[in-house]
């Protein structure tokens, strides 16, 4: 008990040290604000900087063939737009710029940063310009295919498997697109500071390694964001809850060992998921640090933690914060998240780091309370301007924020980057595009109201800030447009996945519905039917006809009641295709689909009658299409009894396998012919009854071909990995019937990376399939990250 006191002791006075520093910066900021000093010297920077901004009307005549183009328009097309008008370089380069002082706390008039800067602007006009592939920056396949270069694959589906994780367990109430953006955002910021210490004699080995260790430190240190500060910020616990949580936290960080959860009160499945996964990352970080760079990260985390706690309980119903308190914890958190995010990785000292870090802290954090300072008073949450807002009236002692915020600006272009041109022009560049984006998201008139609200002391000053954002140009920057395109993509996934997982649902009940056969009643004794029902009947996803359905009715527009025989005939053939293959003189399977097999419930004379029954009633299904030209019918049929051959032929190859280790060309041919052409045939037969043209029919083929193979290595990892309660059939089958799989060639991590380079294949394929393809590229995504 008495180390822990120690201890507590040690962290308060860190605490102590980060709040003197920051009432010192405060208070050299006051006297600026109440002077008005750096009014003369902001004029002079906004003259200067004016002239690359503000076009002179004759001149703005002769460019104005090229046209303006709204960033909102379009990420894709605003990119295409600035390198037509020449204006990708400087709009990359000033971007670029922004982040290497706000994240990477550098000095952009050191030569060695310019250097860094102009090939990070290059390597990403290069990416954005000359794509050979449309996969997004931070979509799965295209973030595979940069871990395939930096040979970093095996990380990159750790961290799929992870985000997957989080997002599963984002409760409701927290803001979850935003909560994965912030995750994303941490782990990329972290990656870019390990690549930032590389220089270009490491090998490609030790780069792989750090990059690995870099994007395990990024996530472990990113999830306090959703699971500590959103979490509590969020007023999802209760207020006994959020003391239990705040006091786990706090001991963790004080002693450096975390402590068993010992939850009372309400969300206890929530707080273990939460509490295992932070202990996890948190032992990873500790793993990766000396105990004397440990212990300062431990301080650092602290001071942040606790500067968040105290303006966590302020209420905006108490009238008497002083300015201190307002802004010296504002201070301390803007610039302590910033010195984490270099301490995780371990990084060496770099000399005026921590300084500008410091200082600039404040600059981010301001404008971004600007921009949130309504839902923020909505929320009760106390930041400089709803303070402000509640209270100027009553209170003149209380500091303009938006005036503090020009004098933070003035300090960092005069002291603390020592006027350096290109500092200021990306410091002002960023000040005005966060006003035009405000004015453009809140319309002019509301705008105009916040503007008379927050009014600095000089107009002539007031009047120069307004001019330049209703007329300065070029001030918008990537990693916004960046920031807006993954919200939007984010939402749009959600959206899109929602919609899938209710058709999946919609539709598996509408062909549950229709599946049963009839009995024929002038047969005294029909087991047959019976068997081919009770096979029907068990728990099947119905992949096949839910994917045929979708294809027929929302990408070519067949009715519904027409395509009703396809449905039914492609669970039947499928169906067939698994009693034949549970059979003992095949995989002999005891559990299928949560129940008995069917030679197991019945014999095995009686299953091979029911697989051959069930495949001609597909047949007969499919001759009573109806509405349909018959030579495209007699088309769908020949295709039929071709896929269904291959079908076998792919069984028959699978078992002649038993005891062999095949290449893995053969097994890629194998499990294509056994599970790839029943994907394919539920994408093509719609398009041969929509009579759709051959290039699509044959992107089409690739994808199901590539999805196939995928959806096949995850069955074989399930088989090794799956739990029988969750799959609905035996596991371990693959191994006691001496299979050869993806998992026994390849090994599982083998397996792994052999399923995501299917996908990319199969994604690839989808982007040259005309449009209405989201639904098949989250089935893709559930292909691979199924349970089942």
């Amino acid at each position: 008990m008495g180390i822990k006191v120690e201890l507590e002791k040690n962290s308060n006075k860190c605490y102590m040290l980060a709040e003197r520093k920051a009432a010192q910066y405060f208070k050299s900021l006051q006297m600026q604000v109440t002077e008005q000093t750096h009014i003369p010297s902001l004029m002079k920077d906004f003259e200067s900087w004016k002239h690359n901004h503000i076009h002179h009307p004759i001149l703005s005549l002769f460019s104005s063939k090229k046209g303006k183009r709204n960033s909102s328009k379009g990420y894709d097309h605003y990119i295409q737009w600035l390198d037509y008008t020449g204006k990708l370089d400087s709009y990359l380069n000033r971007s670029i710029s922004y982040i290497f002082m706000r994240d990477l706390g550098k000095a952009l008039d050191s030569p060695d940063t310019q250097a860094s800067i102009a090939r990070s602007v290059n390597n990403l006009k290069n990416h954005l310009t000359k794509r050979k592939d449309n996969h997004e920056m931070f979509s799965m396949a295209g973030l595979y295919r940069w871990a395939q270069k930096e040979g970093i694959e095996s990380t990159i589906i750790w961290l799929f498997d992870k985000l997957k994780m989080v997002s599963a367990n984002i409760p409701e109430g927290l803001d979850a697109e935003q909560a994965q953006r912030k995750l994303i955002k941490i782990i990329a910021g972290v990656v870019m500071h390990e690549i930032e210490e590389m220089n270009a004699e490491v090998s490609h080995v030790e780069r792989s390694n750090r990059l690995e260790k870099a994007i395990k430190l990024g996530y472990s240190y990113g999830l306090t964001y959703p699971f500590i500060d959103d979490l509590l910020d969020a007023k999802i616990l209760s207020a006994q809850e959020e003391k239990q949580y705040s006091t786990l936290i706090r001991t963790t960080l004080v002693t450096g060992f975390v402590p068993e959860l010992k939850w009372t009160g309400n969300h206890l499945n929530l707080m273990q998921f939460i509490h295992s996964e932070l202990r996890e990352a948190f032992q990873f970080i500790k793993s990766e640090h000396h105990p004397n760079t440990f212990k300062l990260f431990l301080e650092q985390s602290y001071v942040f933690f606790q500067s968040q706690e105290v303006d966590r309980v302020k209420d905006l119903d108490n009238p008497n914060y002083t300015n201190e308190e307002l802004y010296i914890p504002v201070i301390i958190k803007s610039s302590s998240s910033r010195l984490i995010a270099r301490s995780v990785i371990n990084a060496p000292e770099d000399e005026g780091f921590e300084n500008r870090t410091f200082y600039y802290g404040i600059y981010n954090q301001l404008a971004d309370d600007f921009a949130d300072m309504f839902d923020d008073i909505r929320d009760g949450a106390v930041t400089p301007y709803t303070y402000y807002l509640k209270y100027h009236r009553e209170r003149p002692d209380l500091i303009n924020p938006f005036e503090l915020y020009w004098t933070v600006i003035c300090n960092l272009i005069q002291n603390v980057y020592n006027s350096d041109s290109k500092t200021r022009e990306v410091i002002l560049d960023r000040a005005i595009n966060g006003l035009k984006r405000y004015k453009a998201r809140m319309g002019a008139k509301k705008y105009n109201e916040v503007m008379e609200l927050f009014i600095p002391t000089n107009l002539k000053f007031n009047h120069l800030i307004q001019k330049m954002v209703q007329k300065a140009d070029n001030v918008d920057f990537f990693d916004k447009l960046l920031r807006d395109h993954m919200i939007a993509n984010l939402k749009n996934e959600r959206k899109e996945q929602d919609e899938f997982l209710e058709t999946i649902k919609t539709v598996r009940e509408k062909i549950n519905r229709v599946l049963n056969i009839a009995k024929n009643e002038s047969i005294p004794k029909e087991s047959i039917t019976d068997a081919a029902n009770y096979s029907l009947k068990g728990d099947g996803k119905r992949l096949r006809p839910i994917v045929a359905w979708f294809m027929g009715v929302n990408k070519y527009a067949l009715k519904e009641s027409a395509i009703i025989p396809l449905l039914k005939s492609l669970e039947y053939m499928h169906t067939a295709s698994l009693i034949f293959d549970d059979l003992p003189s095949q995989d002999n399977a005891s559990i299928r689909r949560g129940r008995q097999t069917l030679h197991e419930r019945y014999n095995i004379a009686t299953a091979e009658l029911t697989g051959l029954f069930l495949t001609q009633k597909a047949i007969e299904e499919q001759a009573s299409l109806e509405g349909f030209d018959s030579k495209t019918v007699l088309k769908l049929v020949h295709y039929t009894a071709k896929a269904t051959a291959d079908m076998c032929k792919g069984q028959e190859l699978d078992l002649d396998s038993k005891g062999k280790k095949l290449t893995l060309e053969q097994l890629n041919m194998m499990c294509f012919y056994k599970t790839g052409i029943g994907f394919e045939a539920a994408l093509i037969m719609p398009a041969i009854l929509a009579n759709e043209n051959e290039t699509e029919i044959e992107a089409l083929k690739k994808f199901a071909r590539h999805a196939g193979i995928a959806f096949q290595i995850k069955d074989d990892l399930l088989d090794v990995e799956g739990d029988l309660t969750m799959i609905g059939k035996s596991v371990g089958k693959d191994v006691e019937n001496n299979n050869s799989t993806f998992v026994s060639i390849l090994g599982r991590e083998g397996a792994r990376k052999e399923m995501w380079e299917h996908y990319c294949l199969a994604m690839e394929a989808l982007e040259q399939v005309s449009n209405k393809t989201a639904f098949l590229k989250h089935l893709l995504n559930y292909m691979v990250h199924r349970d089942r």
